[in-house]
C-alpha cells in the first residue's frame, strides 16, 4: 500500500516525548519518560509517520527482539484523526519488511493484538497462536 503523498516515513523512533504524546492520543497505556526512553533505545527497528507539512508524527511502530530469530512488534498507533489513511498498514508492512530482509530464514514474528488492532493484523498475515495464548507477570502488590 502506498504511502499518501501527504505524509513521510521515517526509518527511526522520533523523539521520546512524541513518542509518549503518539501513544496517548492513540490510546495506548501511559508511559513515564524513562520508559519510553528505555523502550527506544532497547529497540531493534523503529520507524513512523509524519505528516509533511507540519513535522507532526502520526503513526509508529517497532520492532524488540534478539535479531537472530525471535522479533516482537510493539507500539502500533496512530492518531485517531490520520487513521484509515493506510498509515498502520505502511508501519506494519515496513517492520515485517525490515525483518524479513535481515533476519535468518523463518523468522518468528509475534505481536499482543488489542481488539482495535486485530483487524490490521489480520490483514498483515498474523493468525491467533491458539492453543498457546499470550501471558505476562502479574505486578507485586
Amino acid at each position: 500500500m502506498a504511502l499518501p503523498d501527504r505524509y513521510e516515513l521515517i526509518c527511526e523512533a522520533p523523539d521520546v516525548e512524541v513518542y509518549l504524546r503518539l501513544r496517548a492520543d492513540a490510546g495506548l497505556s501511559p508511559k513515564t519518560v524513562e520508559q519510553g526512553a528505555a523502550a527506544i533505545t532497547g529497540t531493534w527497528f523503529f520507524c513512523h509517520v509524519r505528516e509533511r507539512a507540519t513535522g507532526r508524527v502520526v503513526a509508529m511502530g517497532r520492532v524488540i527482539g534478539d535479531g537472530g530469530w525471535y522479533f516482537h512488534i510493539a507500539d502500533i498507533a496512530t492518531h485517531p484523526e490520520h487513521q484509515g489513511a493506510g498509515l498502520g498498514r505502511t508501519v506494519m508492512d515496513t517492520l515485517i519488511g525490515r525483518i524479513r530482509a535481515v533476519a535468518p530464514p523463518d523468522p518468528y514474528i509475534t505481536l499482543i493484538a488489542d481488539p482495535p488492532g486485530r483487524r490490521l493484523y489480520e490483514k498483515t498475515g498474523f493468525v491467533d497462536t491458539a492453543p498457546s495464548v499470550g501471558m505476562r507477570l502479574a505486578t507485586s502488590p
